[in-house]
């Protein structure tokens, strides 16, 4: 499992209650929240589909001792020029527990060849 914030695909994690209006991701834009990578680490790896998509799966882990409810993450799949091909919001399931974690999966986001983790937006430490 990878530990990054900066390897085709892009993870990052939004915080569904207090999300910003009237911002989109994009290449250059994949948080909101520019203390996340302090409080939150994402472990992911890819898996192959059969139908040639690519899942994306992993743990978000929460380094602050509060829990964090509503988590998303943004999945973007980025070409060899760092340019956005694809991109998917996907919610945590249940609560990433404080000093604790949660799997997460994003299925059937196509092949790409760079990849980064960011937190998106959101409420939370």
């Amino acid at each position: 499992m990878r530990w990054a914030t900066a390897v085709a695909f892009a993870v990052g994690m939004v915080l569904g209650g207090c999300s910003t209006a009237g911002v989109t991701p994009s290449a250059s834009v994949t948080t909101l929240m520019p203390d996340a990578e302090r409080w939150f680490k994402l472990g992911w790896e890819t898996a192959p589909e059969r139908d040639g998509s690519v899942r994306l799966r992993g743990y978000v882990v929460n380094t602050y001792g509060e829990p964090a409810g509503k988590v998303q993450l943004l999945a973007q799949a980025l070409d060899a020029n760092g340019n956005v091909v694809a991109q998917r919001i996907e919610w945590v399931p249940g609560v990433v527990p404080g000093f604790g974690r949660a799997y997460f999966e994003v299925p059937k986001m196509p092949k790409a060849g760079v990849a980064r983790a960011r937190r998106h937006r959101g409420c939370g430490p």
